[in-house]
């Protein structure tokens, strides 16, 4: 049973004591703490709010929302939406914040509370740290009945956050359909399956659903990584599609894959789309500590300059602002387009890959081979209470202490022109180890070198 604060948001599994798990009185209390700081926003504060299709989010959805009318607050709940979608609706809306329920890419008994300030981006951590300290002392207040505030529903902002998309210079709606791909879709049973077919119906693209239901009862793993996307692969080996099309439970990471079955690589969407926006607009990229180096390496081919940010969106988003990138995200296949939003947004990097790929006119594959080949190992270590992670930091920093060492987020050490990278997950109780090279067992290799390391010292 997990309940985990961080810039990811509230975070738990479903089920157990409170305060130990997202139970219904740790939604009451930190919708609460959001509320009192929405409060000191607006005399009358309006909150946006949407879910994924999660078997939960209408139980946290109905908690979240009466608690922000007892205190006051109007709520406009969009429903089954994408993460995306309420970060745009919270400016359309004219809103003061906005709260999205889901637990992104973790399984289905989790869930969350992903909050946002007045421009539909995440909170700070500074406001993020108020929140939770008027949740822990019980500040808030709730006002008397005929003040309460009131519940709207308005299920259209999918259709305009894609009309948005739509009418974006990068977005090569006729290049697309002129293209007349055939592509399946697998939206994990998840709000993936409203939204994605609806954008792809308009570029003019033939669409088969796998696992499209948004009933929340995920098919598989999902976190879109190779080894949890083997059916969609399966069924594009016969070569009936132009690409495959994966997302996450709330539609903010893209995993592509090719015409011949094989995955694109996650790590891939975020480089093949800033290729394509780069050769459009010419700037700057941003991506997080554990992406792949191919970013930095399409950016200065093309003019740009790459910068790096530590693992969270509100950390890109903040690093996209201070070097005014043009392109940006995250290498788990979240794209952010500051023309759109600074958001991750699965479906605005659908139209731009789809884009890139109907005006390089060949296969998927193909256009996957220009690219710079590196490999990326993705490993992780359970924590429990006991685990010390920032001792195990310093100890492994004065360990490496003679390699060029990165410690705006957890450690990344360099290894010549390889790299590892641990550091305490945002969204799980692990330690994530991530390595990369030009070789797969050289990746490997490191990474499990580093977890020996680790283990030494929990051990000792």
């Amino acid at each position: 049973m997990t309940l985990i604060k961080s810039i990811a948001g509230i975070r738990g599994t479903i089920g157990g004591a409170p305060g130990e798990t997202l139970s219904p009185i740790d939604v009451v209390k930190y919708a609460a703490a959001f509320g009192e700081i929405m409060k000191t926003l607006h005399p009358r504060p309006k909150v946006v709010i949407g879910r994924d299709a999660r078997v939960s989010g209408p139980m946290i959805a109905s908690l979240l929302s009466h608690t922000l009318c007892a205190q006051g607050i109007n709520v406009i709940d969009l429903g089954l939406s994408t993460t995306p979608t309420v970060e745009m609706a919270v400016t359309a809306e004219n809103a003061q914040g906005g709260v999205i329920i889901t637990a992104s890419h973790n399984p289905s008994g989790w869930n969350a509370l992903k909050l946002l300030n007045e421009k539909g981006e995440f909170i700070s951590a500074a406001i993020g740290e108020q929140i939770l300290q008027i949740a822990d002392s019980s500040k808030y207040t709730f006002i008397e009945q005929k003040k309460m505030g009131k519940i709207t529903f308005d299920d259209t902002h999918i259709d305009a956050h894609i009309e948005k998309i739509l009418a974006l210079d990068l977005v090569d709606v006729d290049g697309i359909k002129a293209r007349k791909f055939n592509v399946i879709v697998d939206a994990i049973n998840s709000t993936g399956g409203i939204a994605v077919p609806r954008l792809l119906s308009k570029l003019g693209v033939t669409v088969t659903e796998l696992h499209c239901e948004p009933n929340g009862l995920f098919a598989h793993n999902p976190e879109p990584l190779p080894e949890n996307i083997t059916h969609i692969c399966q069924e594009i080996e016969g070569g009936r599609f132009d690409l495959g099309i994966v997302v996450d439970p709330d539609v903010d990471r893209l995993a592509l894959v090719s015409e011949d079955g094989v995955p694109f690589g996650e790590e891939y969407t975020l480089v093949a789309v800033s290729d394509y926006v780069l050769s459009k607009r010419k700037g700057n990229t941003v991506s997080n500590l554990s992406s792949t180096k191919a970013l930095r390496d399409v950016t200065e081919k093309r003019g740009g300059s790459y910068h790096a940010a530590a693992v969270g969106e509100v950390n890109v988003v903040e690093k996209m602002k201070e070097v005014n990138a043009v392109i940006g995200g995250e290498g788990n296949g979240g794209i952010i387009l500051p023309e759109l939003h600074y958001g991750r947004d699965a479906l605005v990097g659908i139209a731009l890959f789809l884009s890139h790929l109907a005006q390089y006119g060949r296969q998927a594959s193909m256009l996957r081979a220009t690219y710079p080949n590196y490999f990326i190992s993705k490993n992780k270590i359970e924590l429990t209470p006991d685990i010390d992670i920032d001792n195990i930091l310093d100890l492994l920093k004065n360990k490496y202490i003679k390699n060029p060492i990165n410690t705006i987020d957890g450690l990344k050490i360099e290894f010549g022109q390889d790299w590892a990278h641990l550091r305490k997950s945002n969204t799980e109780p692990i330690i994530r180890i991530f390595a990369e090279s030009e070789n797969q067992v050289t990746a490997d290799h490191l990474a499990n070198k580093i977890i020996l390391d680790i283990k030494e010292i929990i051990s000792s």
